[in-house]
């Protein structure tokens, strides 16, 4: 082999195992991120099957009755299948929020599961949301005798 050929033949091994390099280092970026930025979904009476300490989504209505402000944030509770989940919400109060409603709360337990800990709140108003949601409602309604999901 001549000092030409194995300076080339170096060459694409060099050019070569960064490209591996850097691919390996992407993928185990994406793997990282991605797994601290799932948020799984759970309707409230899904809820007690999260671990502790796993951020996720619940789904629920707000229970009339149930809402109170406190230094820092509301204290509410909210229902789907006739479970009733405790909440602290200390992010922004979404505009529309009212008791009634279903909305859409992001954190994770708290207090050895003594209370959700929401940041994040979602509230779907428009009519196109209860449309889609509709038979889901009342099916939840149905289950707790009448009430509210």
């Amino acid at each position: 082999m001549t000092e030409t050929t194995a300076r080339r033949f170096d060459r694409s091994r060099l050019r070569l195992g960064i490209v591996i390099a850097v691919i390996c280092g992407a993928m185990a970026f994406l793997l990282i991120n991605l797994g601290q930025a799932t948020a799984f979904f759970a309707n409230a009476d899904e809820a007690a099957d999260q671990p502790v300490g796993r951020r996720f989504r619940l789904q629920g209505t707000v229970v009339p009755g149930s809402l109170t402000g406190e230094p820092g944030g509301l204290r509410f509770d909210v229902e789907y299948g006739c479970v009733r989940v405790p909440v602290r919400h200390t992010g922004v109060q979404a505009g529309q929020f009212q008791e009634g409603i279903p909305v859409v709360l992001e954190g994770e337990w708290a207090d050895e599961r003594a209370y959700y800990a929401s940041e994040r709140m979602y509230v779907k108003h428009t009519e196109e949301y209860t449309q889609e949601e509709r038979d889901r409602l009342e099916a939840a309604k149905q289950e707790c005798g009448g009430g509210s999901p």
